[in-house]
């Protein structure tokens, strides 16, 4: 069971660093969302409120899609000027990644042997590396995150950095947190301002 978990750990790191990053992960999310081709504006957002509440985010991010991924929902959105991504993934009951996996002073340890029981065939992660720690808020309350980099081989984009992060909403499920950006075009400021506007629905 414990090695199920962890396989499916890696499966899911992987895929939403590497597959949402992808030079703005167009083809890895026609791939997972092939269901969801073109929703409306309106529907995207009803799909999002599995999630969470989006509707007091700042108008200069752009929800793009909201769907259910590898049984988990999940909500890609976009800031229009810097094309900077956030993903919000809704796991449930299931443990995924969890806050102590953040603070813990191993958690680059644990992201990284996460990610190696996984090689994504498009692309692999590569290089990646905890550079620091900090908190922000997001659904009502203050989070850890971890800040990373990290190398993404076969494919143009190269170097990657953002943070992850683990929130608890009402109902005790889990939230994982994502942002990244090309190189050094990340913005905790960007990332900040996305997350502290979601709430639990």
């Amino acid at each position: 069971m414990s090695c199920l978990k962890n396989v499916t750990r890696s499966i899911f790191l992987t895929l939403v660093i590497v597959g949402f990053m992808a030079f703005g992960g167009q083809n890895w999310i026609k791939l997972q969302f092939k269901n969801f081709v073109n929703p409306s504006h309106d529907v995207v957002l009803e799909r999002a409120q599995k999630v969470g509440d989006f509707s007091k985010i700042n108008k200069e991010f752009e929800i793009e899609k909201a769907a259910g991924i590898l049984g988990y929902n999940a909500v890609l959105a976009e800031h229009k000027a810097t094309g900077q991504k956030m993903v919000v993934i809704d796991s449930g009951k299931k443990i995924i990644l969890t806050k102590e996996d953040i603070q813990a002073n191993d958690a680059e340890e644990r992201i990284k042997a996460a990610i190696n029981k996984v090689k994504y065939q498009a692309a692999t992660l590569d290089e990646f590396s905890v550079t620091e720690k900090g908190t922000m808020t997001s659904y009502g309350q203050q989070v850890p995150y971890v800040k990373f980099r990290a190398r993404i081989k076969k494919l143009p984009i190269g170097e990657i950095s953002g943070i992850i992060s683990v929130a608890k909403d009402e109902k005790g499920n889990d939230k994982i947190l994502v942002s990244a950006n090309e190189k050094d075009k990340y913005s905790q400021l960007i990332a900040n301002e996305f997350f502290k506007d979601i709430n639990s629905k």
